[in-house]
């Protein structure tokens, strides 16, 4: 019941998209049209930035997707709660075979799998029992591949499965994972779709509660991100199968009690959202299993015992209400904002249609001051980015050098837990030693991995500070900006514009000031060939494609490759054979500290400016797309007066037909804006 609640309002949100589209489309169209016809009449508006603007955001409502990935270790049930969640068994859930590869689930009308390569292969289309068979492995070979740092099938990118579940229909595309996976080899996939999703559903299994690879993972990828996660402890009814008497109600009660406490105690910190606590709504005790049967049978069937009513309750109220809000806010703005633009050169060009050439070219020189001040302001906007730009990179740069130089500070405390679960007499046996030094390459990645991240996030941190600060900024460039394109309006109509009092300061923002403040965004993040439009500068994906992906292997290369042949002759000469286990791990520690400061200068030294790089490059880019769009807006405005001037020379002008034709364009552009308001509010209304 609660999937089919979840339906129709999912259902519901698909249709105001489609709406809000449909007349994005038409003002798309008829702003082209008017251009075609202007460029004959009295000449171009120049409104080219604001049709591209919202054709994008037009196509992006079209192929908007509500993205889920799902997350979890090997045999926590993840293919078994998907199947539950889709009503359907459609995804491999039998005794063993895991997952090996990303599978996409999106709807198609005809039941597929597509496997998409990354060494220019074609695309593979194969039915599903060949899939199974070829892109399955067993988790004794999973683990294999995960100490021995091999992706099982390195060749491939993605599968898309198609098939045609209700679900899958009303705009809900799922991303399957591998298993939970630190090494630097999923770093990039594990980065990649995270933060190109809507919410992670995270799956953990209540017979195993949280280990340490489920803790070190959600440390490293999820912790202080920004990411709306969802908790599902599956197969939470086995709990009363391990009890001595599973009919004891009160040792089952404290049993469930003291289960809900370890969960609680390593979760909570994951459900802070701005200082509320949402565990409540963000953790959920589910039997996949039993849902799964139930649904099979019937697919109304009640699945209150299994606890999917309650989860299924909260991702309808997030993606529905939350997340389609947020993003059919921005198509409100961006209608609101050509409306307006539209209105702003139709009421400019009017006035103008009645003076000479000789008048005409007077007052467009009038303006050329206020021209150069808009210049002024770009030029101005452009040094504080490259300011911040500076400062951050240099900031972060040396916070990321003094992270390096003092890593020897603590490496005798923090090595101790990742030290290879090996005998050390091993060492000394040349046929063993490989295995050793692999084991201990393997967890000097990890340990490096996971000091990284925690570096990481205080530097996200200084990013968010400085885009929050670029956001003030460009809002308050904007304020000034929108008074002298007043300025310009006034001296060529002689019009005073009229001062528009009870909105907030972002609401009449030019709209390169609104993109500069992460009030709308067109960008469109990638996953598995799909577009999936954003919030804001996406800074995020930029920095951490440059610092973990590329920074973490070399510097996992630096240090492991200079450290650890040393520590093997080490070890050696220590007669580490006649030692104590205990003895011999502390000496290895010891060892190996003693490698590894000898390198780290030389680390951070080669290192650290890469940092500098990604750093600098989120910046540029921002710069970049900033001053194109400021460009675009004051060379537009200039043309709009030269496209004046050049038609008044060349044709005789019918100012009363022109004149209907333009206030025409304006009633369509603004009627169109207001439709997709009142679609907008009665969606809000509809969930108060």
């Amino acid at each position: 019941m609660e999937t089919n609640i979840l339906l129709k309002y999912l259902e519901k949100v698909a249709q105001v998209r489609s709406e809000i589209a449909n007349s994005l489309a038409v003002m798309a169209h008829s702003l082209e049209k008017a251009e075609i016809e202007s460029k004959k009449k009295s000449g171009k508006l120049e409104l080219e930035r604001d049709i591209e603007d919202i054709q994008k955001n037009s196509t992006n409502l079209r192929e908007g997707l509500f993205r889920l990935l799902v997350l979890g270790d090997m045999k926590r049930g993840k293919s078994t709660f998907l199947n539950a969640l889709l009503g359907e068994n459609l995804l491999p859930s039998d005794v063993n075979p895991c997952t090996a590869l990303l599978t996409v689930l999106r709807y198609g009308a005809e039941k597929k799998v597509t496997v998409y390569f990354n060494d220019h292969t074609s695309p593979e289309t194969i039915d599903f029992k060949e899939f199974k068979h070829r892109y399955t492995i067993d988790p004794a070979e999973a683990k294999r591949l995960e100490q021995n740092q091999q992706l099982a099938f390195p060749n491939v990118d993605y599968a898309l499965v198609e098939y045609p579940l209700p679900l899958l229909e009303k705009g809900i595309e799922i991303i399957d994972s591998p298993g939970l996976n630190d090494t630097e080899a999923r770093n990039k996939l594990s980065l990649s779709y995270i933060n190109n999703c809507h919410a992670i559903l995270f799956v953990l299994r209540a017979t195993q509660p949280c280990t340490l690879a489920e803790r070190r993972y959600l440390e490293n990828y999820i912790k202080d991100r920004g990411l709306t996660v969802f908790f599902l402890i599956n197969a939470w009814d086995q709990i009363k199968e391990s009890l001595i008497d599973p009919e004891d109600s009160e040792e089952l009660a404290e049993a469930n009690t003291k289960l809900d406490r370890v969960f609680k105690a390593n979760l909570n910190e994951y459900c802070q959202v701005d200082g509320d606590n949402l565990y409540e709504e963000r953790v959920f005790p589910v039997s996949s299993l039993n849902a799964l049967r139930k649904r099979i049978k019937n697919p109304d069937a009640s699945l209150e015992d299994t606890g999917f009513p309650k989860f299924i309750q909260s991702l309808n109220t997030f993606l529905t209400q939350e997340r389609a809000i947020a993003e059919l806010r921005q198509s409100r703005i961006i209608a609101q904002q050509t409306a307006n633009r539209v209105k702003e050169a139709v009421q400019r060009r009017i006035p103008l249609l009645e003076q000479g050439v000789t008048e005409l070219k007077e007052k467009i020189n009038s303006v050329e001051p206020e021209f150069t001040l808009l210049n002024e302001i770009r030029n101005d906007f452009q040094q504080e980015i490259r300011d911040i730009r500076d400062s951050k990179s240099r900031t972060i740069s040396n916070s990321f050098r003094d992270f390096i130089l003092k890593l020897g500070d603590t490496f005798e405390t923090d090595f101790m837990r990742y030290q290879p679960d090996i005998n050390f007499l091993d060492f000394l046996s040349s046929g063993k030693r490989e295995r050793f030094e692999k084991e201990l390459a393997a967890a000097f990645e990890q340990y490096i991995n996971d000091k990284l991240t925690e570096w990481s996030r205080g530097a996200e941190k200084e990013m968010e500070s400085a885009f929050a600060q670029l956001s003030d900024i460009a809002l308050s460039y904007g304020k000034n900006y929108n008074k002298i394109t007043d300025t310009i309006t006034e001296k060529l109509t002689g019009n005073k514009i009229p001062y528009v009092t009870g909105v907030r300061p972002e609401d009449n923002a030019p709209g390169w000031a609104k993109w500069a403040a992460g009030i709308f965004s067109l960008a469109r993040g990638n996953l598995a060939g799909v577009a999936l439009a954003g919030a804001g500068f996406d800074w995020k994906n930029i920095m951490l494609n440059f610092i973990t992906v590329l920074g973490v292997g070399g510097i996992i290369t630096a240090i492991t490759g200079i450290a650890l042949g040393p520590i093997g002759f080490a070890l050696l000469g220590l007669g580490i054979g006649v030692l104590q286990a205990d003895q011999a791990r502390k000496e290895l520690v010891k060892v190996a500290k003693k490698e590894l400061v000898k390198h780290l200068p030389k680390v951070a030294q080669e290192q650290a400016p890469k940092v500098d790089e990604a750093i600098q490059e989120c910046f540029i880019t921002y710069e970049k797309e900033i001053t194109e769009r400021m460009n675009d807006d004051i060379n537009s405005r200039k043309a709009e007066l030269d496209n004046l001037i050049e038609r008044k020379q060349s044709v005789e002008i019918n100012q009363t037909a022109e004149i209907s034709r333009l206030q025409e364009l304006e009633n369509t552009v603004s009627s169109e804006a207001n439709k997709i308001e009142s679609i907008y509010n009665n969606l809000l209304a509809s969930y108060s």
